[in-house]
């Protein structure tokens, strides 16, 4: 077992708080800023819920596209060069969403966002928890991941208060893609002068070993890629559903408040139940409530529905995303970041598809209460699927 390294706690502060920023600007704001500001861009330019589905499965290419990218090699030693690289073209692209109204452009712009968001992702992880992990201190990694729902509680307040800011010369849905790239640039400038320049390791450098598919490790990556597929169509939708029936917008920037707030504090919350469920017992908990939130969001009356929704989405998909790839890391010791990367990819895989299939069988059922219940089934499946497999995973990761 490795000892810690005292030596880098001097650092750690300012460290994980670079990662938090990161992860709120790439995230929060380059990948889910598009859920609040979806309903917006629906009424004001006359977006169906497929071309809404298609548009955010460009940015879930994007970060496929990325994620495996991220997996070669190529940028071993540059951690931080990409890194700060996929802020600024995060930043950027922002600013470009605002400056059009054609669905293609839409789509490029975000398939390049998703790129950018999975560079940030891979490359930024590799620098903050590995020096956590040096450190021995669990912290790094709740302050780290929750950085995303900052951003995503920051995005909602922004989308909410901006049209009473006098942009009279946009629409609402430009305004506020402007404001998050604003808010994305001053995030980029604080990681630069926080983010240290490389894995705490000092071996960034070298070339990871080929990446082994063990059965754990092909059945976490299977059940994190359907997990993909399951979360992302309420993290896409959850607005819009609100806005249904609704008499004004307070209910869906509380919908989206509530996700980015508990998504901030999920990973310090559920670590507290690791010592008596074990990582992947609480990976296993996390498929189970947000499934159970799933069919809350179809089955409970409005305004409750969303908001509850909201609550059970925030506070699982950070950590079924963290965790899921803290199982994986252990799963591969000498090729941590190719199973990083190719987790990636598979979650990725799994949002492509969700926002299409969801947009198509909510614009031909009229509600979004069919594809929801179809997630909470894919989620339900990979919660038996690790608990069929649960002994099997529990004793490679113990190894």
């Amino acid at each position: 077992m490795t000892k810690p390294d005292h030596s880098l706690n001097q650092s750690l502060a300012p460290t994980a708080l670079a990662g938090a920023i990161a992860m709120a600007v790439a995230m929060g704001f380059g990948r889910f800023s598009y859920t609040p500001i979806l309903p917006g861009m629906m009424t004001g330019l006359g977006l169906t819920p497929a071309d809404a589905g298609l548009i955010a499965s460009a940015n879930f290419v994007g970060y496929l596209v990325g994620a495996v990218a991220a997996g070669y090699g190529w940028a071993a030693g540059r951690e931080r060069a990409v890194s700060l690289s996929a802020l600024v073209a995060t930043t950027v692209l922002l600013l470009a969403m605002g400056l059009t109204s054609s669905l293609l452009l839409f789509s490029v712009i975000r398939f390049l966002a998703g790129v950018a968001s999975a560079f940030t992702m891979i490359f930024t992880s590799a620098i903050v928890l590995s020096r956590g992990l040096a450190t021995g201190n669990p912290h790094v990694q709740s302050v780290h991941f929750g950085g995303v729902g900052i951003g995503i509680a920051v995005s909602s307040l922004m989308v909410f208060l901006l049209p009473a800011q006098g942009f009279h010369a946009f629409a609402s849905w430009q305004a506020a893609w402007f404001g998050g790239a604003v808010i994305a640039c001053a995030g980029t400038i604080l990681v630069a002068a926080l983010l240290p320049p490389g894995p705490a390791s000092g071996k960034s450098a070298e070339r990871e070993k080929p990446l082994v598919w063990t059965r754990p490790l092909f059945v976490v990556t299977l059940t994190y890629g359907l997990f993909g597929f399951g979360y992302v169509i309420t993290a896409t939708f959850l607005v819009a559903m609100a806005r249904q029936g609704a008499s004004d917008h307070t209910v869906e920037f509380l919908a989206w408040l509530i996700t980015g707030l508990s998504a901030a504090i999920s990973v310090h919350l559920w670590r507290r139940a690791v010592p008596r469920l074990r990582i992947v017992g609480v990976y296993l908990a996390g498929l189970l409530v947000e499934a159970i939130g799933l069919v809350l969001v179809v089955t409970l009356p409005s305004p409750y529905a969303p908001l509850i929704g909201g609550l059970m989405l925030g506070l699982t998909f950070i950590m079924v995303t963290a965790y899921g790839l803290q199982i994986g890391r252990a799963l591969a010791p000498e090729s941590p970041r190719k199973a990083l990367a190719f987790m990636t990819a598979a979650f990725g895989a799994g949002q492509i598809v969700g926002p299409l299939v969801a947009g198509w069988l909510a614009e031909g059922s009229g509600s979004f209460d069919t594809p929801t219940l179809l997630a909470a089934g894919v989620l339900l499946f990979c919660a038996a699927l690790i608990g069929v497999e649960m002994r099997r995973i529990v004793a490679a990761v113990d190894a």
